[in-house]
């Protein structure tokens, strides 16, 4: 059978095996990515035993930041590529890239081994959201369709952040039982992540057609500049709120570990139940019981709710109070990005590719710059809870640039694309 061709509103759909494996290759880029962040802390000590807490918690932030910082430099790259040379190709070459990556994490020795590996872990990972996200957008022939099935792609990415941490903790937790000479490195949970990014390829290449874009002429109108503010708009909300994320996953981490001596399944605990209002939070939002038009009103609330979960965090002096804060900051940030991106999928026309890796790129600033931050922030003596102070107080300035959006998104630009 041919690839479908788009032209106008021709295209009648994406089948089921074809969404559940493009489902699959988020969920894996997801696990590849949260599989670190728990045990981060503890590999960095093993492999610099010399390590004072402030090293590790730059190691920390910067590692983390190293990652994110390929997936800004790379993803819009990506994007583009996907426009012209088809989602499938860049969705193949992501998978392949980001397995053979994390395999090699079971092998590496030395700390800078590990910012090198993090980095092409994100170089391969930037081109995965961007493409499956813009292929759904070409089958789109409605909102409603578009926004159900963002929202799957939205519950495979947060059930990867899920599964990631759960799998790097129980890991580093049989790793004490089973091989407690090598330390506290299990690299069986590398080579997991690395099994399941090469099977989504697998099943990418089987079951994800190409969309061979034909797009019909489109004709510039007054509307242009007005289109291009908004896709502005919502970009600098994606920066700030991954930018205050990107500074709360990695002092939770430290918070935990440093602060509250916790150990790394109760760290590793946190970062799942972050995982887990995030999917609720989405699943409810961008679902058929919320009309796709009525998002946009969520936008200056959770923005409002981001700020003052981190603002909470450092008042939670124990696991349970922990439980509280993390689920406060995982409500509100988990809507943000979703549905900015359903939005610039709308807006963005026959660049849906161009369009979702420079968001992708915007969101991967604010968790490199966020990350950095939070780690070099947290051992800071001159401000008390720097990093999540510092967090809150940077996210309250998207309340001004989410200022009379809802009624800009209202009044969508002409389009030959599917809306």
């Amino acid at each position: 059978m041919s690839p479908p061709v788009r032209e106008g509103k021709q295209l009648q759909g994406l089948d089921r095996t074809a969404l559940l494996s493009l489902m699959l290759a988020t969920f894996s880029l997801s696990v590849g990515y949260s599989i670190v962040l728990p045990i981060l802390p503890f590999l960095i000590e093993q492999l610099s035993p010399a390590a004072d807490p402030a090293a590790v918690s730059r190691h920390t932030g910067l590692i983390t930041s190293t990652y994110i910082l390929a997936v800004f430099l790379f993803a819009p790259l990506w994007g583009s590529l996907s426009d012209q040379l088809g989602r499938r190709h860049v969705l193949l070459i992501g998978l392949i890239g980001l397995g053979v990556t994390l395999a090699l994490f079971a092998f590496f020795e030395g700390l800078a081994s590990l910012y090198v590996l993090r980095f092409l872990n994100g170089v391969f990972g930037a081109a995965i959201v961007p493409a499956a996200y813009a292929l759904v957008a070409d089958y789109a022939i409605s909102k409603e369709w578009r926004a159900y099935r963002f929202t799957l792609l939205n519950v495979a990415v947060t059930s990867g952040f899920f599964v990631g941490p759960l799998l790097g903790g129980l890991a580093l937790r049989v790793s004490r039982e089973v091989i407690p000479a090598d330390g506290e490195y299990f690299p069986a949970s590398f080579l997991a992540a690395s099994a399941l990014a090469l099977v989504a390829a697998v099943l990418t290449g089987l079951f994800v057609h190409a969309v061979r874009w034909r797009p019909a002429d489109s004709v510039a109108t007054k509307d242009e500049p007005k289109r291009r503010g908004i896709l502005l708009r919502l970009g600098i909300i994606v920066f700030i709120g991954s930018l205050a994320i990107g500074a709360f996953e990695v002092g939770l981490a430290l918070r935990g570990k440093q602060t509250l001596s916790m150990d790394a399944y109760q760290i590793s605990m946190l970062f799942a139940e972050c995982s887990i209002v995030m999917l609720v939070v989405q699943a409810v939002v961008l679902s058929p019981l919320i009309r796709p038009d009525a998002t946009r009103w969520f936008v200056t609330p959770s923005i409002v709710l981001l700020a003052l979960g981190l603002a909470v965090v450092p008042f939670a002096d124990s696991y349970g109070a922990m439980t509280v804060a993390v689920a406060l900051v995982a409500a509100s940030a988990g809507i943000l990005a979703p549905i900015a991106t359903f939005w610039v999928s709308l807006k963005a026309r026959e660049t849906g590719g161009a369009a979702l890796g420079r968001v992708t790129a915007a969101q991967s600033l604010g968790q490199v710059v966020g990350s950095a931050g939070g780690g070099w922030l947290f051992d800071a003596t001159s401000i008390p809870n720097a990093t999540f102070n510092a967090a809150a107080m940077l996210v309250l300035p998207a309340v001004v640039a989410g200022y009379g959006l809802p009624r800009l998104l209202v009044r969508p630009a002409k389009s030959t694309c599917n809306s």
